[in-house]
């Protein structure tokens, strides 16, 4: 019995994989720095393979899918955790950065999904990592946002049509990891609501287990997914645009 966690290497993922260690017998964790996984490792043991994989590039996606295949082995847990994001204007995204997000935070999760399906028993789980970010448009992280909006629906549909295996999105608002910047022109940003990886991961998996198709790790953000669903998103457009204002 396995659990697959991409984006091993990261904030998020570590935690996922501290958490599920002991459930599991080996962890797939994905990620592309070769480096980087050999210290995953040596941290965890043996108990890791390292599986390294730039999920921006198709066929080494189609690949990581056949492997999953090929092994046939019972899958208890897919965290599909890799992702990447920026804040600017889409008019400053080059046409590989957009092929590139797309790629990483859509197609990946979705094909792994789709090849990891048929080797999850009952009681096993998928957990997508969405965002809050997904509860309505946001300007200047347009495609990130979009990005995980395909990505909660899906999952929330994926969770319906397969019964036994729950498939949660995990939407988390602003997270303390170092992808984060934590200066802009000098100044401190401020980041609203702001939690760290290990809170995000243990409300995770407390909802998943709960049978929970959505996971919003703080008031805060429950507070802001209901906002959105009762405010006009031209008003909340507006209230993004003056929270962001100085650093765009």
């Amino acid at each position: 019995m396995i659990a697959i966690v991409t984006g091993a290497t990261g904030d998020i993922g570590k935690e996922f994989i501290s958490k599920l260690y002991d459930e599991v017998d080996n962890i797939w964790a994905v990620g592309r720095s070769e480096e980087k996984l050999s210290e995953l490792a040596e941290l965890y043991g043996d108990k890791i393979i390292p599986v390294k994989a730039d999920l921006s590039d198709k066929e080494q996606i189609l690949s990581l899918c056949r492997k999953i295949e090929s092994e046939k082995l019972e899958i208890k847990y897919l965290v599909n955790n890799a992702g990447v994001a920026r804040m600017a204007p889409v008019s400053e995204f080059t046409l590989e950065e957009i092929s590139d997000m797309i790629d990483i935070n859509d197609k990946a999760a979705i094909l792994i999904c789709r090849a990891a399906l048929p080797f999850m028993a009952e009681k096993s789980y998928i957990l997508n990592i969405a965002s809050a970010s997904a509860f309505q448009p946001n300007p200047y992280i347009a495609l990130y946002s979009a990005s995980k909006a395909y990505l909660l629906s899906f999952t929330r549909s994926l969770n319906v049509e397969n019964e036994g295996i729950t498939c949660t999105a995990v939407c988390p608002g602003w997270v303390d990891t170092k992808m984060l910047p934590k200066t802009n022109k000098g100044k401190e940003i401020n980041y609203p609501g702001m939690v760290n990886a290990g809170k995000v991961v243990d409300v995770a998996l407390k909802d998943a287990r709960k049978g929970r198709d959505v996971s919003v790790c703080s008031f805060y953000y429950r507070y802001m997914r209901f906002l959105s669903k009762v405010m006009p998103h031209r008003l909340e457009m507006k209230l993004w645009i003056n929270g962001i204002k100085e650093y765009i």
